[in-house]
């Protein structure tokens, strides 16, 4: 599960800002809102946050810097020198802040485990990578390194006891064979470390990212519709949101296909084939009970989207995963958001610490009925333009305050200043 996430200098966030799943000491729907973990630290995490904040405040921002972040430690052993470097993208409003590295980190609890991760870095290398484990109260510095600009070479820690090869010298030989623009992460768990395979499989499989600006991607799901069971969540769904669709199929249809190859060393490599690409059919009975069927262009986009998010929520709900969504609620009722919302929230369905973190315009989830208020996240920006994030626990609401109606009125921040505009 996530536990915290911090960036720095990166796009429109200047200072550190954290986002936080620690649970406060409230006891407010902590059956269902929370899962126990069974640490002194951090007795109980949040099943979701979300984040409110005018349009250009930061919100997309902190979405993408986690997927820079997971871009960066998966395939930083693979990425051309140009490809690195678009992966910098500092605060450019301050003279100092463009020329400064870009750093993140992120806590996990993975297995029982406390993972501390992070890493620095600007167009040209890594700076700067780090790792604590805390397998009990105390941490464990398994690996640390900083760059020193006067001699041009890592300045490495001794790597921890508790962090082993599975042959002797092989940490030595993960950490000759790390250059400059990859992640020692990266290269030792490419390289099989069995320790260091928990941390990376969950950037590989447990995070899921859902950019508003996207397109977006039907396939996952079609690709499970095969399954009877997945097939009835699905309609299921579908039909909680009052869509009335009796039936769905996926018809292979062909397509030609374009596939790009870039490699170090080799020229570009472009080429086409034909193959199969699945698409969708939606059933809708007439009154007298006979079938319709239509293709995707009959149906909303609200209704693609939803049928889009069934395979990443129920993945996510099935197998405990992170689900990251910018704008979820885009094309979809309020109440279609609080449904979806709710599930996360069920103990009996989500065993597994499924988490969400969504971004939203829609104040009527600014409910104490539905979020607990350490849920309740703002970003708004500041004189210098840079992007702030606080939590709603800040303000001390009393219980039964009306938060919808406070946010509104701009007593927490993160609304915009809206001026009398006149032809």
């Amino acid at each position: 599960m996530l536990v915290e996430f911090r960036v720095v200098n990166y796009r429109s966030i200047r200072e550190e800002q954290c986002l936080s799943f620690v649970a406060s000491g409230d006891k407010w729907l902590e059956g269902t809102h929370c899962v126990a973990t069974g640490r002194t630290a951090m007795p109980k995490l949040l099943r979701s946050a979300v984040i409110y904040g005018a349009n250009a405040g930061g919100k997309t921002n902190l979405i993408f810097a986690l997927m820079t972040m997971q871009q960066l430690t998966l395939n930083s052993t693979r990425l051309l020198e140009p490809q690195f470097r678009e992966q910098y993208t500092p605060f450019l409003l301050d003279a100092d802040s463009r020329h400064q590295a870009t750093q993140f980190e992120i806590t996990l609890l993975l297995g029982g485990v406390r993972y501390q991760y992070g890493f620095a870095h600007d167009a040209e290398r890594i700076r700067g990578e780090w790792l604590l484990v805390y397998q009990s109260s105390k941490a464990q510095r398994w690996f640390e390194y900083h760059y020193n600009p006067e001699t041009g070479k890592n300045d490495w820690e001794p790597f921890s006891v508790h962090f082993k090869g599975e042959k002797k010298g092989q940490r030595e030989i993960w950490k000759a064979n790390t250059g400059a623009r990859a992640l020692f992460l990266t290269q030792a768990a490419q390289s099989n470390s069995r320790q260091l395979q928990p941390l990376f499989n969950w950037f590989a499989n447990d995070l899921i990212v859902l950019p508003a600006r996207s397109e977006f991607n039907l396939i996952p799901t079609l690709l499970r519709l095969e399954d009877p069971h997945y097939k009835e969540w699905v309609l299921r769904l579908m039909n909680a949101a009052d869509i009335h669709i009796s039936d769905i199929k996926v018809e292979k249809r062909k397509s030609q296909q374009i596939e790009f190859k870039l490699e170090p060393g080799k020229p570009p490599e472009l080429r086409t084939f034909d193959g199969d690409l699945p698409d969708v059919e939606f059933c809708h009975k007439t009154g007298d009970g006979m079938e319709q069927w239509f293709d995707r262009r009959y149906e909303s986009y609200g209704t693609l989207r939803l049928l889009g998010y069934a395979a990443p929520l129920l993945d996510a709900i099935e197998n405990g995963k992170l689900i990251v969504v910018d704008e979820f609620d885009t094309s979809l009722h309020p109440l279609l958001t609080r449904y979806v919302l709710k599930m996360l929230h069920k103990p009996h369905l989500s065993q597994n610490g499924a988490q969400l973190w969504m971004t939203t315009h829609d104040t009527s989830m600014l409910d104490p009925e539905l979020l607990r208020r350490d849920q309740v996240w703002f970003v708004e920006k500041k004189k210098d333009q840079s992007t702030e994030l606080y939590s709603l626990t800040e303000f001390s609401p009393r219980k039964g305050e009306a938060i919808e109606r406070g946010y509104l009125q701009g007593r927490y921040g993160a609304i915009p200043f809206l001026s009398e505009f006149l032809f």
